[in-house]
């Protein structure tokens, strides 16, 4: 395989839209989506109405990668071989030696194989890895402290209260209905939550098309949301843009559900059909569906027997590892926390800011320092390196961790937004992850900074 990734080399180029085409404005975005979790415990379900004060300073327990342990309250970060990293009960720290105590002496996490090898849900576990329900992280991890302090016992009843909470804003009918917070919030306000695409990624787009690339939009977001998202990123004429659309593409499984896999069915105003299609034969918008299918269709339209597809998208679990390993397509993984780490923004991004709001009227959260999701957590560290110290005056190393070992397992290259590269020709040569070159390789246009410093070190 050629140690260089090209986007002109590709016949098909796919896009994830949430987090992915569309970038939300973070820190507007987590504060509603905590608010719709929380308010529908309080108000649903009788917990504590503190669930809904929060200081700017609570952000900082915001990060994404934590896996939450459903049996006992605590969140774990993961190093790449499964070792605990660090870990909380509830929002509170574990020392080194409560580590041990629950981890055993190599601290060692034990549903990590599961994880690991098919990053499947289980009652047993949750893996945070997209910012859609990330703030769902902070609102565990303060549920169970105030388990504690009622002097209640933590097992795994508090989490069915929490899937009903996502479940009661994100649900397919609640667009729709104006059902819950979430939904309701960002039709009333729009440019507060989502950040218009610049005219160079619209250029972009237009530019794949007219080199004969087939574009494809897969989201496991229902067409009236993905319908509102892309009227107000991209334009009322979005639907040029691709070639096929699929909307409630029930991601992962869109991947990896095979021969059990779910039929494409058609739309008429938002509803799906009721009977599946037994094949798909010819572009246009689609819902829920498979790749295999997919990739039938992409056969017959672009006349070769393997086409070559190019995805992007931000989730580990929904994106990057079934479409590498079941579609075996080439996987671009959009990666915020870049930024976080010394790589510099797009000018898009950054006249994106400027123009949402002018500074006096930002909110008090921006004043008092909020911490966006994606920065590095002075609680949790980095996204994609820690300090491992095994205790007992052994001496400290650095190790990547599981979120940084997934992205360059089944990633072609990580950037942190479209915006990067929306300008640079399609021939561009990227380099791309391997594993016998240095662990900076594949990052675009830059490593950040704590990989940089690792490499320098070893």
């Amino acid at each position: 395989m050629s140690e260089y990734f090209s986007l002109s080399d590709g016949d098909v180029i796919g896009f994830d839209l949430d987090h992915t085409l569309c970038r939300y404005h973070l820190k507007e975005t987590s504060r509603l989506i905590y608010e719709s979790f929380a308010r529908y415990l309080v108000e649903h379900k009788g917990y504590d109405k503190d669930l809904l004060n929060l200081t700017p300073a609570t952000w900082d327990f915001c990060f994404k990668g934590l896996v939450v342990d459903l049996e006992d309250g605590n969140l774990v970060k993961l190093a790449e071989d499964g070792t605990v990293l660090r870990a909380t009960h509830g929002t509170n720290d574990l020392s080194t030696e409560d580590i041990i105590k629950h981890y055993g002496p190599k601290r060692e996490w034990k549903h990590f194989n599961s994880l690991n090898t098919s990053f499947t849900r289980s009652p047993k576990y949750y893996f945070y890895d997209n910012y859609f329900d990330l703030p769902g992280a902070l609102l565990c991890g303060r549920v169970v402290d105030m388990l504690r302090k009622r002097g209640n016992e933590v097992n795994s009843d508090f989490w069915k209260d929490m899937v009903a909470a996502i479940d009661h804003n994100y649900n397919t009918a609640a667009f729709k209905a104006d059902a819950g917070t979430y939904f309701p919030s960002v039709k009333r306000d729009p440019g507060r939550y989502l950040q218009p695409c610049s005219d160079s990624v619209k250029a972009w787009l237009r530019s794949m098309k007219s080199a004969g690339k087939l574009l494809l939009l897969i989201t496991s977001s229902h067409s009236d949301y993905c319908r509102l998202i892309c009227e107000h990123i991209l334009g009322k004429d979005f639907e040029e843009l691709f070639d096929v659309i699929i909307t409630n593409a029930l991601k992962p499984g869109f991947f990896s559900m095979v021969p059990e896999q779910r039929p494409f069915r058609t739309l008429v105003n938002d509803v799906e059909e009721s009977e599946g299609l037994p094949s798909l034969d010819k572009p246009g918008w689609y819902s829920q569906g498979n790749w295999p299918h997919l990739h039938e269709l992409v056969k017959t339209m672009t006349g070769k027997p393997e086409p070559k597809v190019v995805y992007f998208g931000d989730s580990m679990r929904s994106d990057m590892f079934p479409a590498s390993s079941f579609g075996k397509w080439e996987t671009v993984m959009i990666v915020e926390e870049m930024e976080g780490e010394g790589v510099p923004k797009s000018d898009a991004a950054l006249s994106n800011e400027a123009q949402v709001e002018p500074l006096e009227k930002r909110g008090k959260f921006e004043e008092q320092g909020m911490k966006s999701p994606s920065d590095v957590s002075e609680q949790w560290g980095s996204y994609f390196v820690d300090v491992h110290s095994s205790g007992g005056g052994e001496e400290e190393s650095q190790q990547l961790t599981w979120c940084c070992h997934s992205i360059h397992k089944y990633s072609t290259m990580a950037i942190p937004s479209v915006e990067h590269i929306a300008d640079l020709p399609l021939d561009y040569k990227f380099p791309r992850f391997s594993p016998d070159k240095p662990c900076t390789n594949g990052y675009y246009p830059r490593p950040p900074d704590s990989l940089l410093k690792r490499c320098e070190s070893l």
